[in-house]
């Protein structure tokens, strides 16, 4: 986000934190940095954020991008903000995201005059679309929380793709995807972004099913034949759910991902293994959870789904603090 206002001039953003500011914990300076081996270290200063989403007043947009576990909280803690054009951009994980985000902020069509207002305050444009207040959005990126003020990136996968629910290449949409790309940051507008949503959920999910379970790096997952075979089918499992629920993938897109996955680092993890180890709660009810939720919708089963679900139990709500 820092990068998108940086290099687009009259843009403003300000950070919300749900919790401590990370800005505050990072020696008080106003910044986070974010380290990677690959491509190096980064710091970003002068990160104005706060905790009073009422401080700020109403905006344009609002991006959000909290684990799964808080987006209620981040659904009521945004409200402040939210004008007749505000739309929400989430670059959560799953499927799921944007359902529990239209039953806190609703699912009405935005006014025509709300439309036009929102496409003349961010582009100048004044056209009009027809568009909810939720835009569907996803983000591939391998991060997690070193410590306070510090994200630590593994790996060179940095991309996002956004777009409307009804398919149209509405003038917010439009805008937002040319003002990554002058950022520098690789950016699609999708046609079809609950495709694109699932296109990542399915490899997501075997990435998080199976680090998680099995307190390994994906290297170790994909060069033992068992390990390789569960981490297949816990995607072909998301696929079918995917096919049923209406979504357009293609019937051989699990092999698709594990041909992928042996494309990435053998260092690559989930965000979720370093939530496990970290004691945190965990995305697994969103994740393997959403592929079993969904496909108990459609009679699809999910027995290995199932199977990560049962076996992180006891770690879903998080270990820190808790008595042996």
């Amino acid at each position: 986000v820092q990068r998108l206002i940086q290099d687009n001039p009259g843009l403003e953003s300000e950070l919300i934190n749900l919790g401590p500011s990370a800005t505050e914990h990072n020696g008080g300076c106003g910044c986070l940095d974010i380290e990677n081996a690959t491509e190096g270290n980064i710091q970003v200063r002068d990160v104005k954020a706060t905790d009073d989403p009422a401080a700020i007043g109403t905006v344009d947009l609002v991006i959000l991008s909290v684990k799964l576990w808080d987006t209620e909280a981040a659904a009521r803690a945004i409200q402040p903000l939210l004008g007749e054009h505000t739309g929400v951009l989430s670059l959560q994980n799953g499927v799921i995201k944007d359902d529990i985000l239209r039953r806190a902020l609703g699912d009405k069509a935005l006014a025509a005059s709300a439309n036009a207002k929102a496409a003349q305050d961010i582009t100048g444009s004044g056209q009009a679309t027809n568009i909810t207040r939720v835009m569907g959005g996803v983000a591939y990126v391998g991060t997690h929380i070193a410590r306070p003020g510090v994200i630590a990136q593994v790996g060179t996968m940095q991309r996002i793709v956004l777009g409307e629910y009804d398919g149209s290449h509405s003038a917010r949409a439009v805008f937002l995807h040319e003002a990554l790309l002058r950022a520098g940051v690789t950016a699609e507008l999708s046609a079809d972004v609950r495709r694109s949503l699932w296109e990542k959920y399915v490899f997501l999910v075997g990435l998080s099913a199976t680090t998680a379970s099995m307190r390994v790096t994906l290297g170790a997952v994909r060069s033992q034949p068992q390990s390789r075979a569960f981490l297949l089918q816990v995607m072909q499992e998301a696929v079918a759910v995917g096919r049923a629920h209406g979504v357009a993938l293609p019937a051989d897109y699990a092999a698709n991902r594990l041909a992928f996955a042996d494309t990435l680092p053998a260092s690559m993890n989930s965000s979720m293994h370093h939530d496990l180890a970290s004691g945190n709660p965990l995305e697994v009810n969103w994740l393997s959870g959403g592929v079993v939720q969904l496909g108990i919708e459609k009679n699809i089963p999910t027995p290995a789904n199932s199977a990560v679900c049962g076996i992180l139990a006891v770690h879903a709500a998080g270990t820190r603090g808790a008595a042996a």
